[in-house]
């Protein structure tokens, strides 16, 4: 890399200084992963820390990406089960995903950078499978390789935009394109910041080549193949030129496997259905990211329309609008089931932590502009751990999903309940004063009080704790953060003075 090269290379990643950091948690995975032996039981703490990252993990631990015989409960069953080294780089992609992940509207599309690089990651993990070459960072490496577009953007935003319109207008390759602008391409940035990070050579490096296999070292040659082979699949879903780059990577396919045409295609639709299921899991919408055979099926329809006669041609537009009509409906129902699955909680179907706070968020807004009040209901229940020591987690289980769908059939319809996290659960009252949540708090004690749960061949009942809370701003403002004490506080007070009942905190 001549001097000149190097000097612009490094201003540039001097300017990601100015980028938000990595989450804590991130940099946590990134110190654990440089050990030269990693602790289950540290990196289990260090997910478990996010209740959140957790969840995803199981919830991609148990897709069919992974298509396991049995269920993953907990992350030391999916250590043993995916691996250390897998689970290390499944939390790694998720806290990276999550510390880099803008919702910004502009000319550069961040929703397609991030749909590109997990349907890469996703593709390089199944061709990597059929080409007997899996590695445990096979799904991290693709998704990051193109992590240097992104920094190149965040950092000089004007020159990257002009990068796009050059190749847009010229056909160059992005690395070319970007080589013009700025003297370097995405390839180095990426590597670059990936080694700053603390990330494994074994990552970083074959980033470095992903779009130059020609000059990579030879070790590299294979990995390399296989972020050559992902980014086509990519852009076969996510780009201009799909029928170009499908026959392209049909032929590569067909040279290193031997694949049929139809083993081909099924394996490229096989990739958009396992895609859509991972974006989900990154809380990223997949849009009408559909398999290739479906858009190539929707693409002939269209065509042979022209070669019909002008009745036949305004019956089948008819009969067409029908049909879209009936698809963005079908459509819509899909997006709504994904975005359930993204908002609820595997187990309970109540909404998930995350769901809670943003609704918090809303709610809080909304009582601050109209002066209404709010009410805030903390529920744990009492002596839960001896229910799973003395029955097993399953049973356990049995007991969150009673208790929760005691709650959900109590509550109004304006009311939010959600699982806090473990046995705790919350209930937002919206226009709610404290007599009104008082009541229903009550009622909701003496629910679970006279729940009679069958766990064997044994009758088990159960109790609560609850902790309630009034925000009115018309006393004073209150944040979220003090409005959510306050509940906790008085589920506190409620445990401490002998569980099943009910304390207040103003």
């Amino acid at each position: 890399m001549g001097t000149i090269k190097t000097d612009s290379l490094n201003s540039l990643l001097k300017g990601v200084a100015t980028l938000p950091s990595l989450p804590a948690i991130a940099l946590r995975i990134i110190q654990e992963i440089r050990k030269d032996k990693s602790s289950l039981k540290d990196l289990a703490d260090i997910i478990s820390y996010d209740p959140a990252l957790t969840a995803k993990i199981l919830r991609i631990a148990n897709s069919a990406f992974y298509a396991l015989p049995y269920k993953v409960d907990s992350i030391d069953r999916a250590v043993h089960i995916l691996g250390l080294e897998a689970l290390k780089n499944i939390a790694l992609s998720f806290a990276i995903v999550k510390g880099l992940k803008r919702n910004l509207v502009d000319e550069f599309d961040h929703e397609l950078f991030w749909k590109r690089s997990i349907t890469s990651a996703v593709s390089a993990e199944m061709i990597a499978a059929k080409l007997n070459m899996k590695r445990e960072d096979t799904f991290v490496t693709p998704l990051l390789m193109d992590i240097g577009v992104l920094v190149m953007y965040l950092v000089r935003p004007d020159d990257y935009l002009t990068v796009i319109n050059k190749k847009r207008a010229t056909d160059l390759h992005t690395c070319e394109s970007e080589a013009a602008v700025f003297g370097f391409d995405h390839q180095e940035v990426g590597s670059e910041i990936l080694k700053k990070w603390g990330l494994p050579e074994s990552i970083f490096m074959p980033i470095a080549y992903h779009h130059d296999r020609k000059n990579c070292p030879a070790e590299l040659k294979n990995i390399v193949d296989i972020l050559m082979l992902s980014d086509i699949m990519s852009s076969v879903y996510h780009g201009n030129k799909s029928s170009k780059k499908f026959n392209e990577l049909k032929q590569l396919l067909q040279d290193k496997l031997n694949m049929t045409d139809t083993e081909v295609s099924d394996f490229v639709d096989l990739i958009a259905d396992r895609t859509v299921e991972i974006l989900t899991s990154f809380e990223i919408d997949a849009g009408d990211m559909k398999p290739y055979s479906q858009i190539l099926q929707d693409a002939n329809e269209e065509l042979g329309k022209l070669n019909l006669s002008y009745e036949q041609l305004v019956m089948e537009l008819k009969q067409a609008k029908e049909m879209a009509e009936k698809l963005a409906v079908e459509a819509w129902e899909v997006k709504e089931r994904l975005r359930e699955v993204a908002i609820k909680d595997g187990l309970t179907n109540l909404y998930n932590h995350r769901h809670f706070q943003d609704i918090m968020d809303k709610e809080i807004l909304r009582v601050e502009r109209y002066s209404h009040v709010l009410s805030l209901i903390m529920i744990d229940i009492d002596y839960f751990k001896k229910i799973n020591d003395n029955y097993g987690h399953p049973q356990g289980d049995i007991v969150l999903r009673a208790i929760a769908d005691a709650f959900d059939n109590t509550i109004r319809k304006p009311d939010v309940a959600a699982r806090y996290g473990g046995e705790e659960f919350v209930i937002i009252l919206p226009e709610t004063d404290i007599k009104g949540a008082v009541t229903l708090a009550e009622r909701l004690r003496q629910i679970v009080e006279k729940l009679e749960l069958k766990i064997g061949n044994k009758i088990v009942k159960v109790t609560i704790s609850v902790g309630v809370t009034t925000y009115d701003p018309a006393r004073g403002r209150k944040t979220k953060a003090e409005i959510i004490e306050a509940a906790d506080k008085a589920l506190y007070n409620s445990k401490k003075t002998g569980r099943n009942k009910l304390s207040i905190v103003m």
